[in-house]
């Protein structure tokens, strides 16, 4: 019975997208892995839109690189430790962006995006998570699937863990979005107003920690930025506009995470893959978009 099952799995997932677009779409939802994956993968995208939005705004892309890389060595310690990855993802992603607020904001709380200690926190980073690979002497998965992704093995906690966290993630910068907005846009003229610049500085890199630990279970820590970066910069090549960047960020996010889970199902190529080019590409169209109409 699980023979067949199986067999009946491969048969689908290799016949290749047809010229029913209504039966593909329906293929999608036949088998538990699938639902969970684009489930996740929702939740993920909606994050990473929204908090990658902001992170681009605050030119803070080279630290969200560095909390992404900091995932990898943390999944593998949590392997190599007998803990599940998720604790690894998340408790080492929150470490970095503490250990980057500290030993990298000025008085105003900005980043510099050629940080001295953001580099070097990321070599440190690379060195152990080949360390802890190096040590761990049972199944990891392969360390492909650590650095680039996968999504055909997400189970239900998984996709219930990675929704709370999106909720809560969300949440907290919806509170804190206009503060946030501004110190973002001025930083010395927010503090002189009153804005706790600073504290606004920390908190969102620790939200942004967790959003790159969510994100780099299904992207690995390697394309971690296909999600939080690429939607969030064609955002803002198309409007200026915040609320409307915001929003349009996240829906990207959404297209290029269905769509890229869609053709992984339909290949023998990763999602990971799909869900880069589609957002490089579209960034690259809204590049070319604008220097045409300007």
């Amino acid at each position: 019975m699980c023979t067949g099952r199986a067999m009946s799995i491969e048969a689908a997932v290799f016949q290749g997208l047809s010229w029913n677009l209504a039966e593909d779409v329906r293929q999608l939802f036949l088998f538990h892995f699938m639902v969970n994956a684009l489930a996740a993968g929702t939740a993920v995208a909606v994050m990473a839109g929204a908090v990658g939005w902001f992170m681009v705004l605050r030119r803070q892309t080279f630290a969200g690189h560095t909390l992404a890389v900091s995932a990898f060595p943390g999944a593998a310690g949590a392997a190599l430790a007998g803990l599940p990855l998720a604790v690894g993802y998340f408790g080492m992603c929150a470490l970095a962006a503490l250990v980057l607020a500290f030993v990298s904001a000025d008085r105003t709380g900005s980043i510099s995006g050629e940080s001295a200690a953001t580099g070097s926190l990321q070599a440190l980073a690379l060195a152990l998570g080949f360390l802890f690979v190096g040590l761990y002497h049972g199944l990891l998965n392969g360390i492909g699937a650590l650095l680039f992704g996968t999504f055909l093995g997400i189970s239900d906690d998984e996709v219930r863990t990675l929704a709370a966290v999106a909720a809560l993630t969300i949440v907290l910068l919806a509170v804190v979005a206009r503060p946030l907005l501004f110190a973002s846009v001025d930083a010395e003229v927010a503090q002189a107003a009153g804005v706790p610049v600073r504290a606004l500085s920390f908190g969102f890199l620790l939200l942004l920690g967790l959003s790159v630990a969510a994100t780099s279970q299904i992207t690995g820590a390697l394309l971690v930025f296909a999600l939080l970066v690429a939607p969030a910069a064609t955002a803002q090549l198309i409007t200026a506009r915040p609320l409307s960047g915001l929003l349009l960020a996240v829906a990207i996010g959404l297209a290029v995470t269905w769509v890229g889970l869609a053709l992984a199902y339909f290949s023998i190529y990763p999602v990971g893959f799909y869900v880069t080019s589609l957002a490089f590409a579209l960034y690259v169209g809204a590049r070319v978009w604008r220097a045409a109409a300007g």
